[in-house]
């Protein structure tokens, strides 16, 4: 609150005394308790009533009875009762409430303007978030030099101040508040509902105001002027909350100005029709008094109208021109969403090129959300039809931004404008080029749902919604046969749209793109249908082969598209929870398709049973009928349905049509209608009707004790088409009653080559058999009634097991594939089944891989997953075989991941895994999702095995090394890898441990092992002064960071026990292994690594080091002597193993080594290198 000021040409030495007590009384300090967040938090929990006492009427009452400040206080305290609203305290009580407060506050203004309008000023410092102190000072004219002087935005860095000294006639204003206010989010910018909430009242405050005083104190020719004066110095200040705040509140204030002179031109209008009636009236009914008061209230609403319009003006010019360019993207938003509500709303002053230009301009902006406000806005001016003449040529030129803007990152953005396009093309023709509807109408296959939407609404629009042109028979045709014309010419229209586009792939796109605005169209089945059964005629034409196929795709994606909603692979965006309203919607749809098409599907299979790729995709339809609806009982047409499908499998082998066919099947057994029991004979009769084919062709092709495969071509054509049936069914359907495993096993048993199965046989008798075990094992709750059938299911394990490893090393490649996938899962699922099983009641009883099998699948995952790149072969890859190469990618991610399936089932040892580790880093963008997430499974299993496997892991790939360099070179292994690769892939090891306490046991456990690795069984002798595999422990050294203190502690003393037993020298370069080791150890204690810790003083004889240090080091007689340790490294070590800590650490962990003497440990604990380059003299020489 800003107190009412004295001025100070008022002030004389009489009256020194109160003049001084009102300039203190002039700077209120806006405190933390007055501050505008805790205000609206307070309000929040508790809302004020609107009371006459408000604060301008206390006011207003205290000078009446006291002119004092005193006197203003007394009566405060007189008036207890009464609650002092002040304006910023309105924001929290509702519009309502505003008004009246408002009222008060005009009322107060009418009797002393002044001290009201310093209230208002208040107010929107306030609402800035200002905590500071605000003075003022009359000003005696604006064009006074020493004022315009005075006016500065400064920074007081020695008090920690800011000062903005502005000019709002008659006012000069001081507001000083803290640096760092500008990092404080003010009420604007609130997070979550609060912000929301704060912007609705502060804007609801201003155009409240503005509509109260509309008819009184605005044209006073102050407050506005003082009011606009003020917000355009506070929008021009550097301060984010000034500016931010105060522009927001001028673009509300002009946008309520606007309504205000609209009332106005509306009051001119209903004058000026009065005023014409009285001109129309004969001389005797004339009534001039009445005329001339007519005329005057028309010039006084002009005058009016004509002074909102300089105020507007002002705003604008000193306002908007300065902040729609602003830094701040939110200030730059609102102002375009302002302008665009200001030419639509006041279109007479606002919507002509002048002010249209900025709209043009900010569809440049780089922030998505400036652009999106000025689209919104044009889509408020273009769905005006009265305002589309004065935005011809604004369309003109920048039409093309606009179509550029279809293909905006910004999805939103992109949406609004093919939105806004829509209209332009509503309501001109020739806005839009045929060149740019091509463009647009191809964002119907977007990936974006909204977008495509938009875009299918426009292509509906265009080319859809058009009415047939009336011929000579129209009159003679019903309205059913009429209705059936229209849909045809509309079908037909979106088939030459769909071969234009060229992407003859993507129909079900299209008709989610048109479900929306043409669902009536798309859901008209019985068209649908009988265009497609009608014969061409002299009067139609009918439809092409191309055509046709087309339309019944189009047929199928309608059924799915109201069967499942908009849910496709490759599309987001769409609607993911369906309301009430929609799922009745589905089922009605559901119910009328099922109705029809149950009738009418088989009479379409009749038709087209010539034509694969058609029947595959009729077949699809009955999986979306609906089994509650009225048809279901409808035997007769389910049996026709039957019989149509059950002709087309006996025509058509492909492999599509066979798994829509076993999955159609699947949906129509499945469940209680009365279709299902007919469904079921009719998948029994052909399952039967195969089994007995394929066993009599067998029998004529399997002959002699040991089987021999002996069939002719044909005999071969006939068993693969009658196995692809059997194989697809049984993928779906559980077969087990027929014995496929008995009939085809023999099969894997026969000779290979001559006398063996052709390949494509061998594949689908591998998948046929593998699926045979997996519905086994999955139904064994059903089949298993006796141990007997248990022992029968091993066997038959165990044979597919050993058949599958036989043809682990066929000559096909694809048959080597499908026998190691098969094995694989049907182990997997065996280990899982003996995870669910009740032990209670029979179950499938334990199998184990044989050693041989077990080797033979790591082999095989390893020659023909972890491939050896040809580089001559990539280099004559051309981009026609980048899908051959991605589709060999994806077969050999399928082999690793059903190899690494066995290791977390539990089905291979863990130790198995260490093969597969050892290409993380080699084959790391092939499959290293894969072997990363299996390092974790394995870890959830057990962590110490895992531990211990990538330590095996990594010591296999050390001794291949160490072989490959004693074997003098050749070529080279495809498992070995260099010794840099080694300990990079340490290091990626000892990065998937992250919580170090966690795995604390695992870290000391591998730490543990290379240290045995390297010194177990090692004899000193003078050929061999190192141990073969010392090196190693430069690779042990990347896990040194993951050791916590104590149990560095531990793995120190664990090497220094294994080291004493040998002369160690580190000087010679042999054991600078040995030297990094120990470093990385020592540099985990002292926050370093071992690498800047071997830098800087690893060697003792390094250059630099002082003659002094080398001497004293060459002159040391201990059989392992070792640099010098720093003197604070030495004295925090000692301090640091204090026996009661070293006990703790001791039973800490499980892995330490028998306790020695606190003597001797400590000892063993004070051999360490140098840590600096500090001076020798406190540094103590220990020996092991």
């Amino acid at each position: 609150m800003i107190p009412d000021p004295t001025a100070a040409s008022r002030a004389t030495e009489q009256n020194k005394n109160s003049h001084d007590e009102a300039n203190s009384s002039r700077a209120v300090n806006q405190s933390e308790d007055e501050s505008g967040n805790e205000n609206i938090q307070k309000s929040v929990r508790r809302r004020k009533r609107p009371h006459e006492g408000s604060e301008n009427v206390k006011r207003k009452r205290a000078k009446a009875s006291r002119s004092s400040v005193g006197g203003a206080g007394g009566s405060c305290r007189k008036r207890r009762h009464v609650e002092a609203v002040t304006l910023f305290e309105v924001l929290t009580m509702g519009r309502s409430a505003m008004q009246s407060v408002i009222d008060d506050w005009i009322e107060a203004y009418g009797t002393d303007r002044d001290s009201s309008l310093l209230d208002l000023i208040s107010f929107f410092i306030q609402c800035c978030g200002c905590k500071g102190v605000v003075t003022a000072e009359m000003c005696q004219s604006k064009e006074d030099s020493e004022v315009m002087s005075k006016m500065v935005e400064e920074l007081d860095e020695v008090a920690g101040l800011q000062y903005k000294k502005f000019l709002a006639f008659p006012w000069i204003l001081t507001v000083t508040w803290p640096m760092d206010t500008d990092s404080v989010e003010y009420p604007l910018i609130q997070p979550g509902p609060y912000g929301r909430w704060f912007h609705s009242e502060f804007c609801d405050f201003v155009s409240v105001l503005v509509a109260r005083c509309q008819h009184s104190v605005i044209f006073d020719s102050y407050l506005m002027n003082t009011l606009i004066s003020l917000l355009t110095e506070l929008s021009d200040s550097y301060v984010r909350a000034f500016r931010h705040t105060c522009t927001l509140a001028a673009v509300k204030l002009l946008s309520s100005l606007a309504a205000a002179a609209l009332s106005l031109s509306v009051g001119i209008e209903n004058s000026q029709k009065l005023y014409q009636v009285q001109k129309t009236k004969t001389m005797r009914q004339r009534s001039p008094p009445q005329q001339e008061r007519i005329q005057r209230k028309i010039a006084e609403l002009r005058e009016k109208r004509a002074e909102i319009e300089t105020m507007m003006d002002d705003i604008f010019k000193g306002i908007f021109l300065k902040r729609y360019r602003d830094v701040l993207p939110e200030i730059r938003s609102m102002c375009m969403e302002e302008l665009g509500l200001w030419m639509k709303l006041y279109s007479s002053a606002f919507l002509n090129d002048s002010y249209l230009k900025y709209m043009g301009w900010m569809m440049h902006d780089k922030v998505p959300d400036v652009r999106l406000k000025c689209v919104l806005g044009l889509q408020g001016l273009y769905g005006d039809p009265p305002l589309l003449p004065k935005l011809d040529l604004f369309t003109t030129r920048f039409k093309d931004r606009m179509i550029s803007m279809t293909l905006d990152k910004d999805n939103e953005v992109a949406v609004q404008t093919m939105k806004l396009l829509l209209l332009i093309s509503k309501t001109s023709d020739d806005a839009l080029s045929p060149e740019d509807y091509k463009h647009l109408l191809q964002f119907v296959y977007s990936s974006q749902r909204p977008l495509a939407a938009a875009a299918g609404e426009l292509l509906f629009a265009r080319l859809l919604n058009t009415e047939v042109p009336a011929s000579d028979t129209q009159g003679e045709m019903n309205e059913e046969e009429a209705h059936e014309r229209q849909t045809s010419a509309r079908l037909r229209a979106l088939l030459l749209f769909h071969q234009e586009s060229e992407l003859q792939k993507h129909v079900v796109y299209l008709v989610d793109s048109l479900w929306d605005c043409g669902g009536a169209l798309l859901k008209d089945w019985p068209t649908l249908a009988s265009i497609l059964l009608q014969d061409p005629s002299s009067h139609s034409p009918g439809l092409t082969r191309a055509d046709q196929v087309v339309l019944v795709e189009i047929l199928v994606a309608s059924v799915r598209q109201a069967s499942e909603g908009p849910a496709l692979a490759g599309r987001s965006g769409a609607k993911k929870v369906m309301s009430a309203r929609e799922k009745k919607i589905q089922i009605d749809d559901c119910t009328k398709l099922t109705d029809h098409l149950l009738v009418v599907l088989p009479k379409l299979l009749s038709k087209f049973s010539g034509s694969y790729d058609t029947i595959a995709s009729l077949m699809m339809i009955p999986q979306y009928f609906l089994p509650e609806c009225p048809e279901a009982d409808n035997t007769q047409a389910a049996s026709g349905l039957m019989a149509e499908m059950g002709a087309a499998l006996d025509h058509h082998s492909g492999p599509a049509l066979l798994e829509v066919a076993a999955r159609t099947y699947l949906s129509l057994c499945g469940g209680e209608a009365s279709w299902c029991s007919v469904a079921r004979v009719a998948r029994d009769s052909l399952v039967c009707c195969w089994v007995d084919h394929l066993t009599a062709l067998l029998g004529d092709s399997l002959q002699g004790e040991s089987p021999r495969f002996s069939a002719d071509e044909e005999k071969t054509a006939e068993i693969l088409a009658t196995l692809k049936k059997l194989r697809a069914f049984h993928n779906c359907h559980d077969l087990q009653e027929w014995n496929l495993f008995g009939l085809l096993s023999p099969l894997l048993s026969a000779e290979s080559g001559a006398g063996g199965a052709p390949p494509e046989v061998l594949l689908e008798v591998l998948q046929c058999l593998s699926y045979c075990m997996l519905w086994s094992l999955n139904t064994s709750g059903g089949t298993l009634t006796s141990r007997e059938n248990a022992v029968s299911q091993r066997l038959q394990l165990r044979l597919f097991c050993e058949r599958g490893n036989h043809c682990l090393s066929h000559s096909d490649h694809s048959v080597q594939q499908q026998a190691f996938l098969g094995v694989c899962d049907v182990l997997t699922a065996h280990s899982y089944q003996l995870q669910v099983w009740d032990p209670s009641s029979f179950g499938p009883l334990l199998y184990t891989p044989s050693p041989k099998l077990q080797r033979a699948l790591l082999t095989f995952v390893c020659a023909h997953v972890f491939l050896v790149p040809d580089c001559d072969g990539q280099s004559a890859v051309g981009e026609d075989s980048e899908v051959e190469r991605l589709e060999e990618l994806h077969r050999r991610r399928n082999l690793l991941a059903a190899f690494c399936k066995l290791i977390v089932h539990r089905v291979l040892e863990m130790s198995m895994a260490a093969e597969v580790f050892m290409y993380y880093m080699k084959y790391h963008n092939d499959f290293g999702d894969i072997i990363k997430e299996t390092m974790y499974r394995t870890r959830q299993m057990d962590k110490m095995d895992s531990a211990r496997t990538l330590v095996l892991c990594l010591q296999q790939l050390f001794v291949r090394l160490k072989q490959e360099q004693e074997s003098g070179g050749g070529r080279a292994h495809p498992g070995v890898q260099t010794f840099t690769n080694i300990k990079e892939l340490a290091r990626r090891f000892a990065l998937t441990f992250g919580d170090l306490i966690k795995f604390r046991k695992c870290v000391v456990v591998i730490h543990r092992n290379g240290i045995e690795f390297v010194f177990q069984e090692f004899s000193q002798t003078p050929d061999a002064p190192t141990p073969p595999y010392l090196s190693y422990l430069t690779i042990l050294g990347e896990f040194s960071s993951k050791l916590l203190k104590p149990d560095k502690k531990i793995v120190f003393s664990y090497l220094q026990k294994h080291t004493a037993e040998h002369i160690v020298d580190l000087k010679e370069e042999c054991w600078q292994p040995l030297v990094y080791y120990r470093a990385s150890l020592l540099a985990v204690a002292e926050g370093e690594d071992a690498v800047s810790y071997m830098s800087s003083d690893r060697k003792p004889y390094l250059p630099g080091r002082s003659p002094f240090s080398k001497q004293k080091l060459e002159g040391s007689k201990f059989p392992c002597p070792f640099s010098p340790v720093d003197s604070k490294v030495s004295k925090g070590h000692r301090s640091s193993f204090s026996p009661s800590h070293q006990k703790k650490t001791t039973d800490a962990d499980p892995f330490s080594v028998p306790a020695d003497p606190p003597a001797k440990r400590l000892n063993c604990e004070e051999s360490v290198l140098s840590t600096g380059h500090e001076s020798e003299d406190d540094t103590v020489d220990v020996e092991l």
